[in-house]
């Protein structure tokens, strides 16, 4: 239905005629044409449907009267064209095109606008700003939770991660965006690679994440759209905290609770003759059921030694159960180590309350710290080593236990039986084998094996890759008189490590920390000061006697090859003497 202009001008056939009005009238497009004097002559099917008129009602009208705010008359008059402008047409708003048609000689034979309903480009840019405000609101969401987020796409790559991610793994966006899932693993499976290849969700993995080895505990779940796998988010959890208050909670537990003994005599470093003699006596005494004596300095390894007996055992399977004695109150210990009765005193658990002895049946019994125990509650555990049997407080019937004994303690047992602070009986009833554990400063052979194994643990914990120490720090080492033992040496490896670089892989001098807790400083054997202002501590003489003790004993016990009667002689004491002091500093009984 076109007619006008193009008819006048250039008569066509009805054919082409045709033609073009169904090309016309076929575009999604609206199409408003005008002659020379602003009469419509083109209007096609979409205008009308736009315009709400009829192309039969406007050919041949002026434009002005069809449109009232029409500017094909102001391109027709100014031979300029208007692109992209908005319009309204009637109800419906539209963005048109207005262009002038001119002839083969530039003459001007009228204007044509194309305009299109926006409507719904209106409605679609309106759900993009939406869509765009939603995913606003999500990022914010994300970026502000405390859990950590991380997000890779269907081949398991870095897309997205928020602030709470990168504090915990210590890894930058910029280091995880587009790398593998892996990335950030340090020990575990990754939890994104398992829902990619099941698609499936994965609910509380155990992971350990970043350097530092964080533990977390991780939820992953499948990104599905349109039906397909895109990706995978995980939630990461920190439980380092709730581990720390849970380790906490343990350890308050463990003064009075049994716990899993993990060491053996095979987690003993040593090369010293000392130290050697020492496990073999505890190698000996481990399979029978006596009671054993642990003593030594504090940090020299009573705890490992009692976890070893017990495990080269025939108890290793049965429980092993830790009393920290100095950790406990009188009022406490008692009721602890025997139990109690319902209604035994105020306060006391319903039901009443099974004692240490008897949670330990069959088993260990660790006493550490025995020196401090008070010697009110020495009566009753005298008794019950004796009677193996125990009472529980507020019931007369005494109750048959089977445990066996280790105590330990760094306290002076004799003295402070002479001063009547222990119970002489009880003592030669915990002496049955007294096990003396040398300190560190009577075996500096041990240190160089010693800085070697506590380094893998201290580099575990630290993230580290510190492979050793420099010849200078051992002979530092070796001429400290390490008042702490290993576990004093154990502090100064992890002090050293903070203060060195991350890059950096041996312990060197200006890494150390001052040592001792003195301000007298030691000699060393060739009469030169020690080192690099480091602080010593001052031997007390009973230890100097001690250890001249063990080394001239030692030296004429293989003079005479381990002959008491000759030894005795060169020592110029009695061979009942030389007993005692064999017992008393371990010695093999050869």
């Amino acid at each position: 239905m076109i007619t006008g202009v193009m008819g006048v001008r250039e008569p066509v056939e009805n054919s082409g005629s045709s033609l073009v009005e169904c090309i016309l009238n076929s575009t999604h497009d609206a199409i408003i044409a005008i002659d020379d004097h602003e009469r419509i002559i083109v209007f096609n099917t979409a205008a009308e449907r736009l315009s709400g008129k009829k192309t039969d009602e406007v050919i041949g009208k002026p434009v002005s009267e069809v449109i009232p705010n029409t500017r094909l008359n102001k391109v027709l008059e100014s031979g300029i064209p208007e692109i992209n402008q908005r319009q309204q047409l009637g109800n419906t708003l539209v963005v048109t095109n207005r262009m002038p048609v001119t002839g083969p000689h530039g003459d001007l034979l009228g204007a044509v606008a194309v305009f299109r309903d926006i409507t719904e480009i209106k409605c679609l840019a309106e759900q993009v700003t939406n869509l765009k405000e939603i995913q606003s609101l999500l990022y914010a969401v994300i970026e502000s939770t405390q859990d950590a987020i991380s997000v890779v796409d269907e081949h398991g790559n870095g897309i997205l991660v928020n602030p709470a991610y990168t504090k915990l793994t210590g890894f930058a966006e910029n280091a995880v965006i587009g790398q593998p899932a892996t990335i950030d693993i340090s020990e575990g499976e990754s939890v994104h690679y398992e829902v990619l290849k099941t698609g499936k969700p994965v609910v509380n993995a155990k992971l350990k994440v970043g350097p530092m080895k964080r533990p977390v505990v991780v939820n992953g779940a499948p990104i599905i759209a349109d039906g397909k796998l895109k990706g995978s988010v995980a939630v990461i959890r920190d439980v380092s905290e709730v581990l720390q208050l849970t380790e906490e909670l343990e350890n308050l537990k463990s003064v009075v609770k049994g716990f899993e003994p993990k060491y053996t005599f095979d987690d003993i470093i040593t090369s010293s003759l000392l130290m050697l003699q020492a496990i073999e006596q505890a190698h000996r005494v481990a399979p029978t059921p006596v009671t054993v004596l642990l003593r030594g300095e504090s940090g020299t390894g009573k705890e490992l030694f009692a976890h070893a007996i017990h495990n080269a055992s025939t108890r290793y399977d049965k429980p092993f159960v830790r009393v920290n004695c100095a950790a406990l109150p009188r009022s406490l210990l008692e009721s602890e180590l025997f139990g109690y009765v319902e209604g035994a005193f105020t306060g006391a658990k319903k039901g009443g309350k099974k004692g240490l002895f008897h949670e330990a049946d069959g088993g260990t019994l660790f006493f550490d710290e025995i020196g401090a125990m008070d010697i009110s509650v020495q009566a009753s555990l005298l008794r019950a080593l004796q009677e193996k049997e125990v009472v529980r407080i507020g019931e007369s019937k005494p109750t048959p236990v089977d445990v066996r004994v280790i105590a330990a303690t760094n306290a002076p047992l004799e003295q402070m039986v002479a001063a009547g602070k222990f119970r002489e009986d009880l003592y030669y009833r915990l002496s049955v084998i007294p096990i003396f554990i040398p300190p560190l400063r009577q075996r500096p052979e041990d240190i160089d094996g010693l800085c070697d194994h506590l380094l893998r643990g201290l580099n575990q914990n630290y993230g580290r890759s510190v492979e050793g120490v420099d010849d200078e720090v051992l002979r530092v080492f070796r001429s400290y008189r390490w008042p702490g033992n290993v576990r004093e040496l154990e502090n100064v490896l992890a002090r050293a490590i903070i203060n060195m670089k991350y890059q950096e892989r041996i312990i060197r001098v200006e890494h150390l920390p001052p040592l001792g807790w003195g301000t007298n400083r030691l000699s060393t054997e060739k009469g030169e000061e020690c080192p690099h202002g480091i602080e010593m501590e001052v031997e007390t003489l009973r230890r100097a006697v001690e250890r001249a003790e063990v080394e001239t004993i030692g030296r004429a016990l293989e003079h005479a090859s381990y002959n008491k009667t000759e030894a005795a002689k060169l020592l110029g004491i009695s061979v009942r003497t030389l007993y005692y002091k064999m017992q008393k500093y371990g010695f093999t009984q050869k």
